[in-house]
């Protein structure tokens, strides 16, 4: 078990966790989980006590699954339009030389990704289309390289809530890449309803992103 994290779960809980051997495992437990609405962060062992979790929580967690099996711990951040939507975090891999992803979200279309992306900004780029707010305005603007989890190693990351609010502000000093140009984003269009209503599928609207105006969470 990685870190000792064994020592922070029950015999339930361990047995939950070890039985998530692939990618897909992991993905199909965030998603029988709810969705977590709250602003507080957990670490991966809260996640497992609690049976909820929001994209960081999730981020968190999937990346210590991916380690278990063989992965590196690492994931990444997609940052939106300032002012416009929630940021989205992914736990990556790598598998036959491409990049897959893991995640939860309050958004249908911001979960897994198979391993078929050759680079970071490919497997960015296929959250696109699903990445927008209740304007129905597409806001993904640039994702943030990786940043390895085994940094927070001593610091317990696997078991202590608090590193979790740590890493999150580490998010803000990652160098970022943008995804369009500014002629790209003038250009945008509006996301059809058909596209708009699939990604509020079963989303729990106490948890959609809000600013000045009424929008939903496009990220988190």
């Amino acid at each position: 078990m990685n870190n000792d994290l064994e020592n922070y779960l029950n015999a339930e809980q361990l047995a939950l966790f070890e039985s998530l051997n692939t990618p897909a495992d992991i993905q199909a437990y965030l998603d029988r989980i709810p969705y977590s609405p709250e602003n507080n962060n957990r670490c991966p062992a809260s996640v497992l006590r609690d049976g909820v979790a929001h994209c960081l929580d999730s981020g968190l967690f999937a990346a210590a699954a991916l380690q278990r099996i063989g992965f590196g711990a690492f994931i990444i951040d997609l940052l939106p339009e300032p002012g416009t939507d929630d940021d989205h975090v992914l736990a990556i891999y790598k598998q036959y030389g491409h990049f897959g992803a893991i995640a939860k979200s309050n958004f249908s279309g911001l979960r897994f990704r198979e391993p078929i992306y050759r680079s970071l900004r490919e497997l960015a780029l296929s959250y696109f289309p699903m990445y927008f707010n209740s304007r129905a305005e597409k806001t993904l603007r640039a994702y943030t390289r990786p940043l390895n989890l085994k940094t927070f190693d001593h610091l317990g990351w696997m078991w202590r809530d608090a590193v979790a609010d740590l890493i999150e502000q580490e998010f803000h000093k990652l160098r970022s890449f943008p995804l369009l140009k500014d002629e790209m984003i003038t250009g945008l269009s509006a996301v059809d309803s058909q596209t708009y209503e699939a990604g509020l599928l079963g989303a729990d609207k106490s948890g959609l992103y809000k600013s000045s105006g009424l929008n939903i969470e496009g990220g988190v």
